[in-house]
């Protein structure tokens, strides 16, 4: 077991080179390779994608880079998530989580679904998916993108929670291998959530060993939660420390999401970021259920 980063000096530049390094005992070996192994086309040179090592919390074998490949290549994905692809990495995304098939995952602000079809894609059939949105911002926002997500037929399995953050998931969903939070984080500052509550939340869900995994977009030091709903960031520190209180070991961060030449004074919303969005410079944690 190991605890890792991934590394990419810059984004959106996609000829940087992701690294792999090793710091302490919490995450095992599958979540990539050396650094500096070549990769498909669909993995950016550099990017280690997992090995057959299972993870101690599931016994499962996370996805090879042959199957992320697979997936991303996938026809029946929709032109709308390719061309999303670019900002997001989902390749270092689903490498650095360690997801395998027949894992049962929860992604928390589900959102739209993007993440969501990733996570039902590398679970497959014998895996399971719940996809939590909070009821007021369905219904506000997006009912309309949520629900024909899940009408797809890849979709079909998806278990529906519309549910507040602070309660996110079902009584019946335990034993959780991984639970992702993607750029919602800050967002539950603002709405008021009881954010001890949702992350005690998380981690009762979650099997011993298992993975709470939270990216987000990165405020400037200092301002804590001050822009959380202003620019639509949140400083890293804040949900580190958040996240331990509940009981979490963080295990390994990621930087092929980081800008360091953001300034990080603009809103990363998607309705005020216009042509910047996605480049905006974003942490990406990985916590781990003792």
């Amino acid at each position: 077991m190991s605890d890792q980063i991934f590394r990419k000096p810059t984004r959106p530049a996609t000829s940087a080179a992701a690294t792999f390094v090793i710091l302490s005992p919490f995450i095992g070996a599958g979540c990539g390779g050396e650094a500096g192994t070549t990769a498909p086309a669909s993995l950016p040179v550099g990017v280690s994608a997992p090995t057959a090592t299972p993870t101690p919390a599931s016994g499962i074998t996370p996805l090879t880079r042959e199957a992320i490949q697979a997936i991303l290549a996938a026809p029946d994905r929709t032109e709308a998530d390719r061309k999303l692809d670019a900002a997001r990495h989902p390749a270092e995304l689903l490498a650095f989580m360690g997801v395998g098939a027949g894992m049962t995952v929860a992604d928390l602000g589900a959102g739209g679904g993007y993440t969501t079809e990733l996570l039902v894609r590398a679970v497959g059939p014998t895996g399971k998916v719940y996809g939590q949105n909070d009821p007021g911002l369905l219904a506000k926002f997006m009912e309309k993108r949520w629900a024909p997500r899940l009408a797809l037929p890849v979709n079909k399995a998806v278990v529906r929670s519309d549910r507040p953050f602070d309660a996110p998931l079902p009584p019946e969903a335990k034993d959780l291998d991984l639970i992702v939070n993607y750029i919602f984080y800050h967002d539950t500052v603002w709405l008021g959530v009881d954010r001890d509550k949702m992350n005690k939340a998380a981690h009762d869900a979650l099997k011993p060993g298992g993975v709470y995994v939270i990216v987000d977009a990165s405020a400037r030091d200092g301002h804590g939660v001050d822009d959380v709903k202003t620019l639509h960031r949140i400083e890293q520190s804040v949900v580190e420390k958040e996240v331990a209180k509940a009981g979490f070991t963080l295990a390994a961060k990621a930087d092929f999401l980081r800008n360091p030449a953001d300034a990080r004074d603009w809103s990363s919303s998607p309705g005020a970021a216009g042509d910047r969005l996605g480049t905006e410079d974003r942490f990406v944690l990985k916590f781990v259920k003792p």
